[in-house]
């Protein structure tokens, strides 16, 4: 994790004041990972540019891990993001019960908010849903994984006990 001096020191950071000083925001621990992956992954199927603000704000708001909360966030990149905002385009149709538009090709302005106009409310249903599901499971599937792990070392301490 970050030295927090530093983070207190930099010059960029300084407008944030002391809301970057929680250590909730650098400690990783059960619940401040699980709500990180909650945040991160929310944040990551939002079809907004600067995804990584979104994410730094409600991680700063909710008190959970920053660093893994921003991170998680480049699910959706330049490589992946057509692919998956496809998908929840294709979900939002499946939900709505439409017939979901194939790809298209663009020749003009008018054409382009055309087709927005025909797919905004199933794609952003879709994003939606990736969203809230991805999130949901993010945080159960960690703090499962945590609490497997915790269990384990006690068993481990535990054998070590008796012998």
């Amino acid at each position: 994790m970050p030295d927090h001096r530093q983070i207190r020191e930099h010059k960029h950071l300084q407008v944030f004041g002391d809301l970057l000083h929680d250590p909730n925001l650098w400690h990783l621990n059960r619940r401040s990972a699980a709500g990180a992956f909650a945040v991160g992954l929310f944040c990551a199927f939002v079809p907004i540019p600067l995804q990584m603000i979104l994410a730094a704000a409600v991680a700063i708001a909710v008190r959970v891990n920053l660093p893994i909360s921003v991170a998680l966030v480049w699910i959706t990149n330049p490589l992946t993001m057509a692919p998956i905002y496809y998908f929840a385009y294709k979900l939002g149709a499946w939900v709505l019960h439409q017939p979901a538009r194939e790809f298209f090709v663009v020749s003009s302005f008018e054409q382009v908010l055309t087709e927005l106009n025909a797919v905004w409310a199933p794609f952003l249903l879709g994003c939606f849903i990736l969203s809230s599901v991805s999130a949901i499971a993010g945080y159960f599937v960690i703090r499962g994984l945590w609490r497997l792990y915790i269990v384990r070392q006690w068993r481990r301490k535990k054998l070590h006990r008796k012998r």
